[in-house]
């Protein structure tokens, strides 16, 4: 068994690194003040492929698999989250469904655009009634004719207020639950009925821009229909599961960097007449923030493999998601301390990681659905 990844994709890992700690981190405060992504900062992360990681090269892509797509979201943790968060929900969820079920007729309309930045993606399942219970979705989509009639609100819907095409679950046959939902391709900005709401105001992660997404009849060709009609709901779940291998590889990254801020702040900051890092109780702080690196790094890598071999992977996931997203929470906590007071003023990276990591325990399946997925899962 070899757990290093290809010297490729240590390659890309160590590109994208670079990019965020040298072209992103130094905006983080305007980012911040703004909550909005500088736009050069977006199109040199399209030069160097980040909205095509996902994308086959036909279309203008990276064409990485699970294993080169998560090792980019490792390196994308290590710099600014909100930065990373636009392009983990565009590579991931947002595009990711139009990969796997498009028509070549969609492939070719849309993917061109999504790989070169042109046109940011985003995933509207959540609703005002139904998050964890994605189940109760009520936004629904009637035929008539050559177009679905789209009527309902979809809400903290990532990427929205700058996504010029949303894959919206919603349902086409009431009477069959879960399995009378289907999914379609939504071009948000050109498509009379769809109304973008405000941009929420969030803890963390500035410039990731959330918003409901609302439908008042908005019409919807019959041709933007993605995947088999009532299978919406199944591919969804399909979408996410793959997405939280993810967020594992995310958290990871972001853990990594905080590992680093903290062993370079403990050798520097003197206490006592001598570096703090001499003392005991900063040592086992740092031990522990590796272990939890090393772990995650571990799970995330294997259920990627898994991915790409084409397994079962929805336990997988979600241990992967929750031991990550779990660990980044006590591993940001004990980054604070380990810094103290200067861990708690707004101009530390330490500070905003404390804010910006909260949200990953709780988007794409709460750490509590993934233990309810896991035994469920097991029980099975």
């Amino acid at each position: 068994m070899n757990f290093n990844l290809p010297e490729d994709l240590r390659e890309v890992q160590a590109t994208i690194r670079d990019f965020m700690l040298s072209r992103v981190e130094p905006r983080a405060h305007e980012i911040e003040e703004t909550n909005s992504v500088p736009p050069e900062l977006l199109r040199e992360a399209a030069g160097l492929g980040l909205f095509g990681l996902s994308i086959p090269e036909e279309y203008g892509g990276v064409g990485l698999g699970a294993l080169g797509r998560c090792a980019a979201y490792e390196a994308l943790g290590q710099g600014h989250m909100g930065f990373g968060g636009v392009i983990s929900a565009h590579a991931s969820i947002g595009t990711s469904g139009l990969v796997k079920l498009g028509t070549p007729e969609q492939k070719a309309r849309f993917l061109p655009r999504m790989a070169s930045g042109e046109c940011v993606a985003g995933f509207a399942i959540t609703e005002p009634s139904s998050g964890s219970d994605a189940a109760n979705i009520r936004t629904r989509a009637e035929k008539r004719g050559d177009v679905y009639v789209l009527n309902g609100t979809k809400h903290y819907i990532s990427n929205a207020p700058i996504a010029g095409l949303l894959t919206v679950i919603a349902v086409t046959d009431p009477s069959q639950g879960t399995r009378g939902m289907s999914a379609f391709l939504v071009e948000p900005q050109t498509t009379p009925g769809v109304t973008i709401g405000k941009i929420d105001e969030k803890m963390g992660q500035k410039g990731a821009l959330s918003a409901e997404v609302i439908f008042q009849d908005a019409e919807i060709p019959a041709a933007n229909l993605l995947g088999p009609e009532h299978m919406g709901y199944r591919e969804a779940l399909g979408i996410l599961t793959n997405g939280r291998v993810g967020i594992a590889a995310r958290s990871t990254g972001a853990m990594q960097r905080l590992l680093d801020l903290s062993v370079a702040h403990a050798r520097a900051r003197e206490q006592f007449g001598k570096p703090i890092a001499q003392f005991q109780a900063v040592q086992f702080m740092l031990a522990e923030m590796e272990i939890a690196v090393q772990t995650s790094r571990v799970l995330w890598q294997k259920v990627a493999w898994m991915v790409d071999e084409g397994q079962d992977v929805r336990r997988m996931a979600s241990v992967a998601k929750y031991h990550a997203t779990e660990a980044l929470s006590q591993v940001a906590d004990k980054a604070v301390q380990v810094a103290g007071g200067m861990g708690y003023m707004k101009d530390s990276p330490v500070e905003r990681y404390y804010r910006d990591q909260r949200l990953l325990r709780i988007y794409e399946g709460t750490s509590e659905i993934q233990k309810i997925i896991i035994a469920g899962d097991l029980l099975r």
